[in-house]
This record gives structure tokens, sequence and C-alpha cells, in this order.
């Protein structure tokens, strides 16, 4: 009998939801090397699954992104089950916001943020119907929910009305890879990427929640002090990226705004190690991995003041009100210009990363599984 993992997000990729899916699952299989095994849609073209995981057993399924959605959707108004899939598991772990209709089977859904319904203005239509239709539905038959955050816990209670009993919070935590860079290895992405020697940083994927248009305001303020700032931005398009882009394009600012694109992996640790500080301007963020991993590389942290973010940074961080463009440009100023605090910023944000573990996410995870299969763990 297996613990199922379903690692689809990792499988192509799918930003935070993939890292956190391809780190619990490692960890996990740490804990238990015997007892774990994935489960994913490889989708219709080749799967690339992630190495640390390819001696793993798995069970896989081959249908497109959204027919598997709907049909896991039609599964459960149905009542058609799919424990055929898994013959052996004795519980499935839904890592994204997706729950296979299982009868015999105990779940557990892992609820990263509910931000269609906070932010639905910035969600695709087609996404956003699926997503208000299905989620409420999928929480109520988990047997038992993970939330990232307590914003997220919080939030679930409120939206959905779910009791606090069922739901348990696990903080992620950045890879081990995230620590400090050689000046070498810094040296070398900085050449491979066009990067300047000095320079703001900012991760994550393009979409209006990230705010990124403030964030040009708050660039273009910084700019009357300071010319010579610039703004790297990592990351691949979101969705509803063109308002970002048009207006980047308009201003003065295309020349100071540095666009790479999605980044392989292995070259993040120096990318932040590199900067000279992160900064996170989410209008709200489930979790927001990116500070935590910046502060494992010794890079300061200044972000927004909203949902989980204050949560992660704790007092590591400096925060500004996300719909202040100023009260941004502020913040970002203070740190850039001030050594001694940026010092004192990458020792404290060292210490606080080293309070966050996968390790430590697995076995609160396992603890949860226990709940449920209480005499097999």
């Amino acid at each position: 009998m297996s613990i199922y993992i379903d690692v689809s997000a990792a499988v192509h990729a799918r930003a935070g939801l993939g890292r956190y899916a391809e780190s619990l699952a490692c960890a996990l299989t740490a804990l238990q090397p015997r007892r774990c095994a994935l489960f994913y849609n490889a989708g219709l073209r080749r799967p690339c699954l992630p190495p640390e995981l390819n001696a793993l057993p798995s069970r896989r399924i081959y249908a497109g992104y959204k027919p598997w959605r709907m049909a896991v959707w039609l599964g459960h108004l149905l009542h058609i089950y799919f424990d055929a899939l898994l013959p052996d598991a004795e519980l499935f772990h839904a890592t994204e916001h997706l729950l296979p209709p299982l009868q015999q089977i105990p779940t557990v859904l892992t609820v990263h943020d509910l931000i269609f319904r906070l932010f639905p203005e910035h969600h695709k239509r087609l996404n956003f119907w699926y997503l208000n239709a299905t989620m409420p539905l999928y929480c109520r038959r988990a047997h038992a929910i993970i939330a990232v955050s307590e914003a997220t816990k919080r939030d679930l209670m409120r939206l959905y009305g779910v009791p606090a009993g069922k739901i348990t919070v696990i903080y992620e935590a950045a890879a081990p890879h995230f620590r400090p860079a050689t000046a070498e290895q810094i040296a070398r992405v900085r050449e491979r990427y066009g990067l300047p020697e000095h320079y703001i940083l900012r991760v994550g994927t393009i979409e209006p929640r990230k705010n990124l248009e403030r964030l040009l305001d708050a660039l273009q303020l910084l700019q009357r002090s300071d010319p010579t700032i610039r703004l790297v931005v990592v990351g691949g398009k979101g969705w509803l990226y063109r308002q970002f882009f048009k207006k980047l394009n308009r201003s003065e600012l295309r020349y100071a705004v540095i666009l790479t694109g999605y980044i392989r992996d292995v070259d993040l640790p120096a990318i932040y190690s590199g900067a000279t500080l992160l900064v996170e301007p989410s209008l709200y963020e489930g979790f927001g991995l990116p500070l935590l991993e910046a502060m494992a590389c010794g890079t300061p942290v200044v972000c927004s003041n909203t949902s989980s973010l204050p949560e992660v940074g704790g007092d590591a961080a400096y925060y500004f009100d996300p719909r202040d463009s100023a009260a941004m440009a502020e913040a970002i100023g203070e740190v850039w210009r001030d050594h001694e605090l940026r010092e004192a910023m990458r020792r404290n944000g060292l210490a606080r990363a080293a309070q966050f573990s996968w390790e430590r996410a697995a076995q609160e995870t396992l603890a949860v599984y226990r709940t449920l299969i209480p005499d097999h763990l």
C-alpha cells in the first residue's frame, strides 16, 4: 500500500505549485522511502519528472490539462469515483487545487490561496469560473486540509466555513540549494543574463496581482534621486500581463528594467545573492516563497505588509503598503541607500530562513496523514 502524492504541477513546471509538490515529495520520500509513490497527469506531451523523483513508483494518466480538470469535477458531481486509478493507495495527497473523486481512499488537500475569490478581476474568466465552482466542493470532500499559511486558513474559514479543526497550517521552505553564492557564481550569472552590478530583484510570474505596475511607479520615484537604479524582473508571463508591458514600454523606465524571463532553478541562488535587495510588491500571497529564498541567500527583503507575507518575513523584512507607490519607493530607497541596515537585514534574514525547512514540513504533513491512517505510519 502506498501514499500517493500528486506531482502534476512539478512535472509541468507550474511555478510555485510545482516547487511545492516537488520539494514536499522529496522530503516525504526521505522520511518514508518505501511508502511514498507519485501520481501525475502526464498530459499530451512527454512529461518531465524531476530527477530526484525518478526512482519512485508512480501512476499517471494522459489527458490534457483542461479535460482532466473537467473530468475530476464531473466525477464529483455524478458520483463517478476514480479509485481504480490508484488500486494500491492508502492515502492520496492533492498538492494543487484539484481533488480527484475518491470513495475508499482518504484524501488530503493542500490549499495555497483563495486569490480567485479575493481578486476575481485578476483571473481569467474561465479559470475563475472553474475554481469558484469547484474549490468549495473539494474543500468539503477532502478528509483533511493543509493550508500553507495562517492567512490562507483564515480565508478558508471565512469564505467557505471550513472548520478550524479540519485545517492544519504547514509552512513551506526554501530548497536546500538556496544559500549565499560565491563571488564567482554571482559573476557568472551576471554575465549570463546581462545583469548590472547593483540591482533590485523581483521574482515570480507576471500577472496583475503581483502589483508590478505600482512597482514601476515606485521605481520612477526612486530614479529621481538615483538614475542608476535598475530593476531585474525574473519570471515568466502568467496571465493578464499585457497592461504591465504596455505601461513599461510607454514609460522612460524601459531601459531601467531588465526582464530575464524564466530562469533555470540552478541559477536562482546566485541571482538572489547578487541583488542589493528583493522587493515583493504583491497585493496578496498565499505564502510568498521568494522571501525565504532571498533570505536564505543573504539578500535583504522589502515587501508588502499584506496577507501571509508578514508571517513569512517576520522581523527580518522591511514592509510597505502595496497600494501606496510612494510608501513602496520610500521603503525600497531606505534599504537601498543604507549599507549597515542591509547588513543587519542580511543576518536577520539568514536566521529567519533557517527556521523553515522541508524536513519539518514533511514531518508535520506525516502527522496529518496519521490522523487518517493511524495504524500504518
